[in-house]
Formats: C-alpha cells, sequence, structure tokens
C-alpha cells in the first residue's frame, strides 16, 4: 500500500471566493445558473408528478444508451419509422435543462408522465463515505456526458433531422437539437473544460471529465456543428459561431490540463478539478494519477484536428514519448488460478496501465476501500477481476502517429 485516496472537491461558492477578485464573477455566475437550472429540473419534474396523480417516479429502462441509438446505419435508415421512433423516445427524455441522463434504452417506448429523466445508476458496490454516494440518490445523473450521453442524442437527431426534410417532426427535432446545443454550451465552464454531470451534481461530478473520452466527444461534435456541413448544415450560423467558440476554448483547456513532470509535459488525468485544473480522484479505486487510455484518447483527438497549432502538436509529442517510455514488453493481463494477473509471455506487448504514479511514472491500483498500491496482487480479487488495469488500447494512438507525424515533423 503506498497511499489513501481522497475525494474530488465539489465546485462551491466557498472554493470560488478563494479565487483572486477578478475571477470570481464569473465562476459565481455559472454556479448561479446551474443551481436555476437544477431547481427548475426537480420543480418541473415535481409538478409533473403532482399533475399525474403519481407518488413515486417511474425508473425507465435500463441499458446502455449509445447500443440504442444507433450512429453508423445507412443515410436512408435515418428517414425511416424505426430511426423516427427513437427520435421521438430521446425528444421525450430531454431534461428541461437540455441534457440526457446516462444509461437509458432509448429503443423502448416514449417517456410517460411521472418517468424519470434517467434510470438507478447508484453503484451496487456503494458504502457509507464511498465517493460514489449521490448527493440526491432520486436524482443522480440526470443530464450528463457520461457514457456517451447527450452526445449520442445529438448526433442521432441530427442524422434525423438531414434526412426528415421540413416535416412537422423535423422541427420539434430542430428544436430539441437546438435545446441539446444550448445544454452544452452553458455546462462549459469558464476555463473550458465541462462537468461530467450537469446541472452540477457535487463530488468528482464536478470535475473537468476526459474518462470515457466524456470532453472529447463534445470536442468533437462542436467542430461538426461550427464547420455546418454534410449532416449539420441545418445549424443556423449563430449556432456554428457559438460553437466555434466554445471549441477553441476546449482546445485550450486540454493543453493546460496536460501533466508536467520533472520540467517535461507527459499525459492527461482522467479528471481534474475544475479550479485548479489539478488531478482528482473519481471513485474509490480512480486515484489522481497519469492515465494512459484517456490520454491515448486525447492525443488522437488532437492528430484529428485539421490545422493543429504549434502548441498542439508539441502536446503530441510530449504524450507520445510518455507513452512510448511507459510501454511494458513481456507481460500479458489475463486470467490466472487466483485472478487476473500480469503473466511473463516472451514477444508480446506493448500493453500499459491503467494508472501511473505522476511523480515516478510507476503503475498504481486502487481498490473499493481507497486504498492505493504498487502490486496490482494486492488489490481484492473483485476489483482485479471486474477493471481493466492493463490494456493495450494506447497502441492506437501510436499507430495513428506514425502516419501523422510524416505531415508534422517535430522541428516545427
Amino acid at each position: 500500500m503506498v497511499g489513501a485516496n481522497l475525494p474530488a472537491q465539489s465546485l462551491t461558492r466557498e472554493r470560488v471566493k478563494q479565487l483572486p477578485a477578478v475571477e470570481q464573477a464569473k465562476w459565481l455566475a455559472y454556479l448561479d445558473r446551474s443551481e436555476e437550472l437544477r431547481k427548475a429540473d426537480k420543480d418541473t419534474f415535481a409538478a409533473e408528478l403532482k399533475s399525474a396523480n403519481v407518488t413515486t417516479a417511474i425508473e425507465p429502462p435500463h441499458g446502455y444508451g449509445a447500443n440504442s441509438v444507433p450512429l453508423n446505419r445507412e443515410q436512408g435508415w435515418y428517414a425511416g419509422a424505426e430511426a423516427a421512433h427513437i427520435a421521438d423516445v430521446i425528444v421525450s427524455f430531454q431534461t428541461p435543462a437540455g441534457g440526457w441522463g446516462k444509461n437509458l434504452d432509448m429503443s423502448k417506448e416514449a417517456r410517460q408522465a411521472g418517468e424519470m429523466y434517467g434510470p438507478n445508476n447508484v453503484s451496487n458496490f456503494l458504502a457509507p463515505g464511498d465517493f460514489d454516494t449521490p448527493s440526491d440518490r432520486e436524482w443522480e445523473y440526470i443530464g450528463t456526458i457520461d457514457n456517451d450521453a447527450t452526445t449520442t442524442q445529438l448526433k442521432f437527431l441530427a442524422k434525423v433531422i438531414a434526412e426528415a426534410g421540413r416535416t412537422q417532426n423535423a422541427a420539434r427535432y430542430r428544436a430539441s437539437f437546438k435545446r441539446g446545443m444550448e445544454y452544452l454550451l452553458a455546462a462549459q465552464y469558464p476555463n473550458g473544460g465541462w462537468p461530467q454531470v450537469w446541472p452540477l451534481e457535487g463530488g468528482y461530478h464536478d470535475a473537468i471529465t476526459y474518462n470515457d473520452n466524456a470532453m472529447t466527444q463534445v470536442l468533437a461534435l462542436l467542430s461538426e456543428v461550427a464547420r455546418g456541413t454534410g449532416e449539420f448544415a441545418f445549424a443556423p450560423e449563430e449556432m456554428r459561431q457559438r460553437a466555434r467558440t466554445s471549441f477553441e476554448r476546449g482546445l485550450s483547456c486540454i493543453l493546460d490540463t496536460q501533466i508536467a513532470s520533472g520540467g517535461s509535459s507527459t499525459v492527461w488525468a482522467q479528471q481534474d478539478d475544475p479550479l485548479t485544473l489539478k488531478p482528482v480522484s473519481a471513485r474509490n479505486f480512480e486515484m489522481p494519477a497519469l492515465s494512459s487510455g484517456e490520454s491515448a484518447g486525447i492525443l488522437i483527438f488532437l492528430m484529428d484536428l485539421e490545422h493543429p497549432s504549434a502548441a498542439q502538436e508539441r502536446a503530441v509529442y510530449a504524450g507520445i514519448a510518455w507513452l512510448r517510455k511507459t510501454a511494458i514488453y513481456g507481460q500479458s493481463w489475463q486470467q490466472t488460478p487466483d485472478g487476473r494477473g500480469l503473466v511473463a509471455k516472451q514477444g508480446v506487448g506493448p500493453i500499459w496501465a491503467r494508472f501511473y504514479e505522476m511523480s515516478t511514472n510507476k503503475p498504481i491500483f486502487g481498490d473499493r476501500d481507497k486504498s492505493i498500491h504498487d502490486d496490482v496482487k494486492e488489490i481484492s480479487k473483485e476489483r482485479r477481476n471486474g477493471y481493466a488495469w492493463y490494456s493495450d488500447g494506447p497502441q492506437r494512438a501510436l499507430d495513428r502517429f506514425a502516419t501523422w507525424s510524416l505531415k508534422h515533423p517535430e522541428s516545427r
């Protein structure tokens, strides 16, 4: 055991008032907006329950939302009845603030009066004091970019809008898309990042979130809207301009949160504090650390930029250098008689640990009791078997770099 994980701090007025006076106004206005929207969401739902004479909120169907909202069908499919049904369900589950909950099966029926905007997402392993403990068990992840939520719904609506022409339904879908875009723009922090949940939920959900590509998916969507081509050609110029401005601020945040160690830039954490931009924890077993998987996703995102700046190119080169430095060869992450573990195997690799200690670049591992270890065999079997502590996923960033670097040599 090499340490104990500490909880991420919520974004609060008390913390904001510790900032320089010139910085406080925009952050306090942000908190005002969050509180107003959260109250409006709750008040709207409470009024709906009363009007429908429903005493207990109805739980919607649980499922991985992106699987029920296909984005890879042939273009013509989005003009059909099946796509229109999913689009109608999407519109029905949009929160008053304009976002969507996560892990919601949107292939079923449209939301009915008194049905919650998202399913129960409380962990089955929750214990007193866990970082995952929601501030309100009845109101969790109501509006989020976690698990592909909100960005997936907006992309799907854009595909349907592009095929629906100027029908009555298209007008509804356009209105929903506009509200969703307003949601994303309102959720962006003054420094360009995005929280995992908006309106703010507290705890690590307030952190700037790269985990599972949450923030880069938002930026990719904003980039498409800003271009206004293809299925996003319907986006009005004012929306495109706002998306462009938001996108540029998000790019700046990415560069600002790249971690420096020993005088050199390295990679990124899963989450960063919204005020300090320092890495913070998420769940009990996810500590502040250099994160190989999320960083690979960020690097690919940066390499996909059409005209990267010199600073963005330097960020890529630094991140790739770190991935090469921390790659592990001759070890396979696989099932063993004592649970998943590393097994020596000649000729295999590279793989990477999920987390690396920021000061040493050594792999570290967390457990549900908040303990941090430098040996994966020391954590509980449940966490060893139930989490991807090692992966070959970052190799995709190295593969992409092999061609990208030909067009963007380091000497620039």
